[in-house]
């Protein structure tokens, strides 16, 4: 079943439930779908990469969105946004852990042949590519910088 199918079936159980919060999060999420299938060029069908990629870009927003709320203190916006983030995270794929990340890119910076900061943006590019919908990229920057460091 595809993505805006699921994102249409819950939106039916969120009215019926009267569930404004999540009904608010599942609206957004299948406005992100249709404004990518009526772009230039865009299928009327999304693959599934690229549905990953857009709940990705959600998520990331709510919690940059979060985050500047908390420092703003503004804590109802912050709870609206943390619960937003919580709703769309149900759709995301498993997000590896933390060592299974630095296990990954262990593995790729022996195939790329990485040995120093220099070489990071070689590891990136695979890491990115790999990791695409498993991990955030700023915690996979993060390793990587950490690992050619040491």
């Amino acid at each position: 079943m595809s993505l805006k199918t699921t994102i249409d079936n819950d939106i039916k159980k969120a009215m019926l439930a009267k569930n404004k919060e999540e009904l608010d999060a599942l609206r957004s999420i299948k406005s992100m779908i249709l404004l990518a299938e009526t772009e230039k060029g865009g299928s009327t069908e999304l693959a599934a990469d690229i549905e990953n990629k857009l709940l990705m870009k959600a998520a990331k927003q709510r919690k940059e969105s979060a985050e500047i709320f908390q420092k703003e203190g503004r804590l109802d916006l912050t709870q609206r946004e943390n619960l937003q983030l919580a709703i769309i995270s149900r759709y995301l794929p498993k997000q590896l852990s933390e060592e299974e990340i630095t296990a990954e890119i262990k593995t790729i910076i022996t195939q790329v042949g990485a040995k120093a900061p220099q070489d990071m943006g070689k590891v990136m590019g695979v890491a990115t590519k790999s990791l695409a919908g498993k991990a955030d990229g700023k915690v996979i920057s993060e390793i990587v910088k950490k690992l050619l460091a040491s």
